[in-house]
């Protein structure tokens, strides 16, 4: 019996010994994972910190020359100053004559910076959402102002400056560019795709068409419910112009998108233009946020404007119509213009004709029955019934 407790105890004493001997190999495997895991997270940490500087760093860099090539390179930018004045006059003296003149002069540089930003976008989304996108943020400035006149209840004016809007892309804006771009290139011949311009074109017609009709409601005394036939007709249309209007840009960027791709000239086989490419001066996410950014400053001057424009006529002895018919449309089309010229001289017309034709017809299938909508919402009777010389000059242009 002593001998076998004897050989117990000694079997459990070896027993505790060897795992004693145990305890520190294990404890110490657990120190160097330990020490392994923590030089994981510092090495993270430290690629963390390296990630975080050079995206601070890279962003110090960027946004000075993105300021640089937006609000300073340009020439026009000398006129952004006669905005906050305009602002200043407002309040200070009240003078609408000069408060008018101050925010018309200060939409002008940025209508134009709209237009450089669509441009910078262009680069990374392609002839056909270029010409998109510039035609969209060149109409932005007359969408503003005409939303501004609606709450005021300026009706008529509303009408003139997109009517005006119109007759300014569809003939001085285009026809400046093609004068332009043949004169630049000159004795070459320019191409454009037929097939996008003709598209563009029958939808600008259908869309006049689709403004005639509450006029000749109107003019031919054919209501039966005098005043309301030709509101509730113009709230149809323009809810069908506006589905038209998203089915052309389905049509456009979807299911067409080989109609509008930019020819290929054969002069261009050589290789010679290579060299000339452009590089984009600013990101896509800079072109976006400067797209923002002049879009809401547009917005608080197109206030200031549009609160003006009844005094202006008064202090200029200028009637309401012509501010609204020719001034309003040259500074909100402004974009349209430097845009549509500049890419003549480099000979996309492709992009030329999409800014031009493209936002006469943005205007008359999605801006115009856009307003009608707002109106309805906001109560006014904004209707389709442009008058009948106006509705007039329309139809012979198209």
């Amino acid at each position: 019996m002593s001998d076998c407790y004897y050989m117990m105890v000694s079997i459990d004493e070896k027993t505790e010994l060897e795992s004693d001997e145990e305890i520190p190999f294990s404890s110490s495997s657990a120190t160097s994972k330990m020490e392994a895991l923590d030089f994981e997270m510092i090495h993270l940490h430290s690629r963390a910190d390296l990630a975080n500087s050079w995206i601070s760093r890279h962003i110090r860099m960027r946004v000075p020359k993105s300021i640089y090539f937006v609000l300073i390179k340009a020439k026009i930018n000398v006129l952004l100053p006669f905005g906050p004045l305009a602002i200043l006059l407002h309040y200070l003296t009240g003078q609408h004559g000069w408060v008018f003149f101050f925010s018309l002069v200060g939409i002008v540089p940025l209508a134009e910076r709209l237009g450089y930003a669509t441009e910078q976008l262009a680069f990374y989304t392609g002839p056909t959402v270029g010409g998109l996108l510039n035609a969209t943020f060149g109409n932005a400035t007359e969408m503003i102002i005409s939303i501004y006149a609606l709450k005021n209840g300026m009706i008529r004016v509303v009408q003139q400056s997109l009517l005006g809007s119109i007759l300014s892309n569809m003939l001085l804006v285009l026809g400046c560019a093609f004068f332009t771009g043949g004169i630049v290139h000159y004795p070459k011949v320019q191409f454009f795709n037929k097939s996008a311009a003709v598209v563009n074109s029958g939808l600008l017609l259908m869309a006049v068409m689709g403004l005639m009709f509450p006029a000749v409601l109107h003019f031919t005394h054919s209501e039966v419910h005098v005043g309301k036939s030709e509101l509730s007709l113009s709230r149809f249309s323009s809810c069908v112009m506006l589905v038209a209007y998203a089915s052309y840009l389905f049509f456009q960027l979807r299911s067409h998108r080989n109609l509008y791709s930019p020819i290929e000239e054969e002069g261009n086989q050589g290789g010679d233009d290579s060299d000339d490419e452009e590089a984009p001066e600013i990101t896509h996410w800079e072109a976006i946020g400067w797209l923002a950014i002049l879009t809401v400053w547009v917005s608080i001057l197109s206030g200031y404007l549009v609160d003006a424009i009844q005094g202006a006529s008064d202090s200029f002895n200028m009637p309401v119509a012509f501010i609204s018919v020719i001034l309003l449309p040259i500074v909100g089309n402004a974009a349209e213009h430097a845009s549509a010229i500049m890419f003549a001289t480099k000979d996309k017309l492709d992009i030329t004709l999409g800014v031009a034709i493209g936002s006469s017809t943005q205007i008359s299938m999605f801006v115009i029955p856009f307003c009608v909508v707002v109106g309805w919402i906001m109560g006014q009777r904004m209707d389709l019934n442009f008058q009948l010389f106006e509705t007039a000059s329309l139809l012979l242009q198209c």
